[in-house]
Order: C-alpha cells, then sequence, then structure tokens
C-alpha cells in the first residue's frame, strides 16, 4: 500500500495538465477557431495528428494514467471510519419492525429445530427465551456403598408378634408310621397326697320324740378321723371337699312310728321311715353328697305330732351313723 500512495505527487500535475489540453483540443474540434495557431502540448508524445486529431500514443498514456490513479488512491480514498462502517452496515441490514406474533413465530422458529433437524451442538441459549431446550442430564457418580460400610451394630429388639393368619384346611390323614422301640423306664415320681375323711358313731340311749324338732346326738365314737365329727353337736363338718359317702341305721320301736331325716346345711335330704307295727325291726338308709368345705350333715327327729321314736339299750348298740370320703374334688 505504501508503494502506492508515493507515486501520487509525481504523477497528479502531469494528469492534470494533460486533462486540460485534452479538453481544449476536444472544444477545438469542435469550434475551431479562424486563426489560431498550433498548440503544441509539453507532453511528450501528445501532439494531435493530421486533421487536429490526438495521436493513439497520447491516448493510450491518459488511459494508463487514469488506471494507475483509479488503483493507487482508490482503496485509500474509500476507506470508512470503524464507527461509521458499523452504522451503514446496521442501516443498510435494519428490517421493518415485526409483530408481536411475527416475533414469536420467529423465536420459536429460531430457537427450535423443524422436524427432521438437529439442533446445532454449539449454539448458545439464554435461560430466559421460550423453548429452551432441555439438555441431557449429567449422570451422578455411582459410590461403592462397599468400601463405606462399618461394622455391624447390634442385634435390634424383637418386633412385636403379627396377627394369627387364617387356618388352613385340615389335610389328608397321614399313612401309619413303624411301631418304635420300648423306651427306658422312667424315675419314681413323687408319692401322691391322699386326702381322708371318715367317722362312725353309734347311740345306747333310746330317744322319743316331744313338740320341736330334736337334732340325735350320739354317745359312742367308734371312728372320728381327724375329729371331723363333733360329738357334742352331732354334727359332721367338712373340711376336705369332695365325694361323701353316708349311711344312717337304727332299730324301730314296736306300736310306735320311726320318723327320722338326714339334714345337710338346715335342709331335708333323704328321709328314713318306719310305719306302726307289732314287732320292731332294723331299718337303713344310705346316700351320697357333694360337700363344699366348712357344710354340716346330721340326722334329725321329727316332732311329736305323732308317736315317735328310736329304740337302743346300754348293752348293745341299735343306733349308728356313718360317713367317709370317696373322691376329693382336685382329683381329675
Amino acid at each position: 500500500m505504501g508503494s502506492r500512495i508515493w507515486l501520487i505527487p509525481s504523477v497528479l500535475p502531469q494528469v492534470a495538465s494533460f486533462s486540460s489540453e485534452y479538453h481544449q483540443c476536444v472544444q477545438d474540434k469542435t469550434n475551431p477557431p479562424p486563426s489560431r495557431k498550433r498548440v503544441v502540448s509539453s507532453w511528450p508524445d501528445s501532439r494531435p495528428g493530421p486533421g487536429g486529431k490526438m495521436g493513439s500514443r497520447g491516448l493510450g498514456l491518459v488511459l494508463a494514467c487514469c488506471l494507475l490513479l483509479t488503483f493507487a488512491c482508490g482503496p485509500v480514498l474509500g476507506r470508512v471510519p470503524p464507527g461509521q462502517q458499523e452504522q451503514q452496515e446496521q442501516e443498510g441490514t435494519r428490517e421493518p419492525p415485526l409483530d408481536p406474533a411475527e416475533r414469536t413465530e420467529e423465536k420459536h422458529e429460531k430457537y427450535n429445530p423443524k422436524q427432521g433437524e438437529e439442533p446445532t451442538a454449539s449454539r448458545c441459549f439464554r435461560c430466559c427465551d421460550p423453548g429452551t431446550p432441555v439438555y441431557q442430564a449429567i449422570p451422578v457418580p455411582q459410590i461403592n456403598i462397599t468400601i463405606l460400610k462399618g461394622e455391624k451394630g447390634d442385634r435390634g429388639d424383637r418386633g412385636l408378634q403379627g396377627k394369627y393368619g387364617k387356618p388352613g384346611s385340615v389335610g389328608a390323614r397321614g399313612h401309619v408310621g413303624p411301631k418304635g422301640q420300648k423306651g427306658s423306664m422312667g424315675a419314681p415320681g413323687d408319692r401322691c397326697k391322699n386326702h381322708y375323711a371318715a367317722f362312725s358313731v353309734g347311740r345306747k340311749k333310746p330317744l322319743h320324740s316331744n313338740d320341736y324338732y330334736q337334732t340325735v346326738i350320739f354317745d359312742t365314737e367308734f371312728v372320728n378321723l381327724y375329729s371331723h365329727f363333733n360329738m357334742f353337736t352331732g354334727k359332721f363338718y367338712c373340711y376336705v371337699p369332695g365325694i361323701y359317702f353316708f349311711s344312717l341305721n337304727v332299730h324301730t320301736w314296736n306300736q310306735k312310728e320311726t320318723y327320722l331325716h338326714i339334714m345337710k346345711n338346715g335342709e331335708e335330704v333323704v328321709i328314713l321311715y318306719a310305719q306302726v307295727s307289732d314287732r320292731s325291726i332294723m331299718q337303713s338308709q344310705s346316700l351320697m353328697l357333694e360337700l363344699q368345705e366348712q357344710d354340716e350333715v346330721w340326722v334329725r327327729l321329727f316332732k311329736g305330732e305323732r308317736e315317735n321314736a328310736i329304740f337302743s339299750d346300754e348293752f348293745d348298740t341299735y343306733i349308728t351313723f356313718s360317713g367317709y370320703l370317696v373322691k376329693h374334688a382336685a382329683e381329675p
């Protein structure tokens, strides 16, 4: 560029002088003066030829100078300052304003590629623009838990028992298995604790009825285990609950009626009865009762609405009352 600029000062005077002579020759050709001398140009080989015309050499020289001037000065004179050049480019490329709908459509086409087209990988987007593409999520790095495993902890408490499930259907009966071998004899067990209660009493004196009920009192004791029968009250008191057997035997008095009851806690349970007869006989009654602790059993003579009596003497015992425990209540 510098080699082109230094030629401009030396060429410009010659080009200006030749240009003025050229315009003068053209004017003389179109309107020649009547008495004008031929003008000889100082430019080498630029004299007009016969008939007032410029030579071909001079014309070629003019064209060459013009081309040289254009080549040398064109780039310098056509340069525009950078700020002004950018403003001209913006004004030249400025488009008329768009409607909101057209602007939205243009943004949609700009940031959303058409069907079948792949989005440019190096394209930048703003987070506030509509239709921002969703980038593929970066996989989270996996951590090997086995290298972070600590020591085994203590065993936790046992949880609550869950609900019982529904019972299933009864299965088919299995086959009978083979008979097993006889086992060895076991150790002897503890001795069973036995419970006993028994009594047997008698009366040697006769007894006649009166206006009220009478409890038969016995004066002879045959058996009275653990003294459960009270000889003063004539009653048996139960201290061992269970099932008891009782038996009553009397001798009737001739020409008199015999009428007695075996009582339990003030209630009549059974009766011993004999009608009036010319002869006396032995009469008996027996029964079994289930007694609880502190129950009472005794014999009662009926009151004197009728002639009622039982016979006995001091030499023989005609009247007896007995009872004993058959089965304890705690036994299966």
